[in-house]
């Protein structure tokens, strides 16, 4: 198995570099240079297995020679071992035709862990094998971040640093950043929004002899190895209901498209997926995209969707990449737009290529408040805000549909987001036990500017050599 870079002026690399690379040189994203195709007989046969064995057969193909079997079925059953719900994924239903994923069983309560326990097992893995010492680091919005550090922890070889927006994540996102103890880890308050964040980590890539000094590698979701761990529950979440023998649709609440794009690569091994919902809260580039064909920045609103709170959709470019054919030099040609001008249209053939898959619907502030008091009125559902945004979004269009079923991802433990939860319902959702003192533990926090030359230096400085 081979990955190319979106932007085609990249090493053609195979999975275990793509892995630990994370960005291309060229500024573009790693994929695989062809997608394996499930038959319908082997999309069948993964009803009733474990989610660890269903996981193995769904990756398998995209690992190549990286991993032996046996080496590859041991990364997955120690992924996923510290999960609190033995199905992983559990589905739950919330109307006729409408159902519920839930992501948030793992270790940091959000659907980020499915893919960085997966990526923090490989990392582990090669780098045991190769004996080489990397410095990760991460743009977070909220939830990558904790999922990484938990992940990471502890680790001799690594070195974390996560990226975050300061004062723009819930008190809960942060202090899963802020309070491990270890001292591989450090989280980094940066004076910015996302996007500030995202842009700071891509100029640490382009930035190759930093890249090379500290052994740079990124866990975020430009990762390929994060989009793929995320693609084994829409097949675990649609065999469940019927497929391949039904078609079924999801809506996923979503910033930087990696979750969504997931739900894509699984249509093309074969998956039966009717519609890709995309939803977006008031920061909605994408839901305007979809609509106009514009591609254009407005600046990010905080929101009680935090992990929303985003305009540079970084995984959008792997979209926009298969929208165009595969035609590289068109997606550098937009991403030196959006760089240099804050936007681009995409083409009439391109957009037409997005809407075969994708639709899209946002909900504001109001509209997520009132969806979660709903949920919890009708349905007995306590959902956090970024779900309450995707099951908004996918009422809408389930209703559209009625014989298809819709699956909303919900992404996100209620608890993550005490505050909006409780202002909607009156209620205040608990941490797990596991998580009670959560609130207790001491902080670490390094305050950055919004420059990439001090943080830079803070890397330099903190990580052990």
């Amino acid at each position: 198995m081979r990955y190319v870079s979106t932007r085609g002026q990249a090493p053609v690399l195979s999975f275990e570099e793509a892995m630990l690379t994370g960005l291309a040189r060229d500024g573009g994203l790693y994929v695989p240079e062809t997608v394996p195709a499930m038959t319908a007989d082997e999309i069948a046969a993964l009803a009733g297995l474990s989610y660890e064995e269903l996981a193995y057969r769904v990756m398998r193909p995209f690992v190549g020679d990286t991993f032996a079997d046996e080496e590859f079925r041991g990364i997955i059953e120690r992924a996923y071992a510290t999960f609190g719900h033995d199905a992983r994924a559990p589905l739950v239903q919330l109307d006729a035709n409408h159902f519920l994923l839930e992501l948030f069983h793992g270790p940091t309560l959000a659907f980020k862990d499915f893919a960085m326990q997966m990526i923090g097992q490989m990392f582990q893995t090669a780098l045991a094998r190769s004996g080489k010492r990397i410095t990760i680091v991460g743009a977070t919005s909220g939830d990558t971040g904790s999922a990484a550090i938990e992940a990471f922890k502890g680790l001799d070889n690594v070195d974390v640093f996560i990226m975050y927006p300061h004062g723009r994540v819930s008190e809960v996102q942060r202090r899963q950043m802020t309070t491990p103890s270890e001292s591989n880890v450090h989280a980094l308050a940066v004076e910015g929004d996302f996007d500030d964040c995202q842009a700071r980590l891509k100029d640490m890539f382009n930035d190759f002899d930093f890249r090379d000094e500290v052994g740079l590698a990124a866990v975020n979701s430009i990762n390929w190895a994060r989009v793929l761990a995320q693609v084994v529950y829409y097949f675990s979440s649609a065999v469940s209901l019927g497929a391949p023998a039904r078609q079924v649709s999801f809506t996923v609440p979503t910033g930087n498209f990696g979750d969504i794009f997931a739900g894509f690569i699984a249509k093309e091994m074969g998956l039966p997926i009717d519609r890709l919902v995309i939803a977006t809260n008031q920061n909605d580039i994408l839901h305007r995209c979809l609509e106009s064909g514009e591609y254009t920045k407005r600046g990010v609103s905080p929101s009680i969707s935090p992990s929303m709170d985003i305009e540079v959709s970084s995984n959008f470019e792997r979209a926009l990449f298969w929208a165009h054919d595969k035609d590289d030099a068109a997606i550098a040609g937009l991403m030196r737009e959006l760089a240099g001008e804050g936007g681009f249209r995409v083409s009439e053939n391109a957009i037409t290529a997005l809407r075969s898959h994708y639709d899209s619907g946002t909900a504001n502030e109001v509209t997520t408040s009132a969806e979660i008091t709903r949920n919890l009125a009708d349905r007995g559902e306590l959902l956090c805000p970024h779900t309450a945004v995707g099951v908004h979004v996918g009422d809408a269009h389930a209703a559209r549909a009625p014989s298809t079923p819709m699956i909303t991802l919900a992404t996100a433990h209620p608890a993550k987001f005490p505050d909006a939860v409780e202002a909607a319902t009156a209620v205040r959702p608990p941490l797990p036990k596991r998580m009670a003192d959560l609130y207790e533990r001491s902080e670490r926090i390094t305050r950055v500017p919004n420059d990439l030359a001090r943080i830079e230096g803070v890397i330099r400085e903190t990580r052990r050599t």
